[in-house]
């Protein structure tokens, strides 16, 4: 079958309700199951461009999140496609069957997964779709475990990312380094994505994005559009 090249277009930003197909998708690949807080038919995918770390625009970004931020969430990514911050992969989590080591691997821009939280019984705000995580290479997740002698080590995910140790933005002598967290603090802040996993203590999860928990509580029992009316009284 031959490909048809599509002419050069305006970039991509919509809310797509889920099909029966991507549904299906979901349930497979178990990055939804049916004791997720969120409803499958309140999820919603955001088709979106973006640049890619080689400066070439991509038509094909998708990001899962709740329904009633779906309009703060493409804001964030029109925004940063403006500014022209990179992201190596925006993909739905089912292409990597839920697995999130493999999506953090592959540098993959994400947002639902129905998971605990990493280390922990509690709840992922991934799994209301209301959590992003982006560029994970450049924006490592780090815990600190003890090890046999009780001295605390720094473990890495993914291990690429120990390279991004040095959160600096101006280094002497050394080159700027695009798709780091720091860059973006502001435009996830302003849309409501106030709580950086950067300035946690341990583990430190600079990649990550997300509302607060009260908020996501709130969010989950109101109805569709009250939610969405909800959350953008709070911008």
């Amino acid at each position: 079958m031959i490909e048809r090249k599509s002419l050069a277009t305006e970039p991509t930003f919509k809310i797509d309700e889920l099909t029966l197909e991507e549904q299906s998708s979901l349930k497979s690949s178990r990055v939804w199951e049916s004791d997720c807080p969120i409803p499958i038919n309140r999820l919603r995918i955001v088709k979106l461009s973006y640049w890619n770390f080689e400066g070439k625009e991509q038509a094909d970004g998708q990001i899962m999140v709740m329904d009633a931020v779906g309009d703060s969430v493409v804001q964030i990514f029109k925004t940063l496609y403006e500014k022209k911050f990179p992201l190596a992969k925006v993909r739905l989590m089912d292409h990597y069957e839920g697995d999130d080591a493999k999506s953090l691997n592959d540098n993959n821009t994400s947002c639902f997964n129905f998971r605990p939280i990493i280390g922990s019984t509690k709840l992922s705000l991934h799994g209301y779709g209301l959590a992003i995580d982006i560029n994970p290479i450049q924006n490592p997740f780090i815990e600190f475990p003890e090890n046999e002698t009780k001295k605390s080590i720094a473990i890495y995910s993914p291990p690429e990312g120990r390279q991004y140790t040095n959160r600096l933005q101006s280094r002497p002598g050394k080159p700027f380094r695009p798709g780091m967290a720091e860059q973006v603090i502001d435009i996830f802040k302003k849309n409501g994505f106030t709580v950086w996993g950067g300035d946690w203590d341990t583990p430190i999860d600079y990649q990550h994005f997300q509302v607060t928990r009260d908020v996501a509580e709130k969010l989950i029992i109101l109805p569709p559009q009250e939610a969405k009316i909800y959350f953008q009284s709070l911008l």
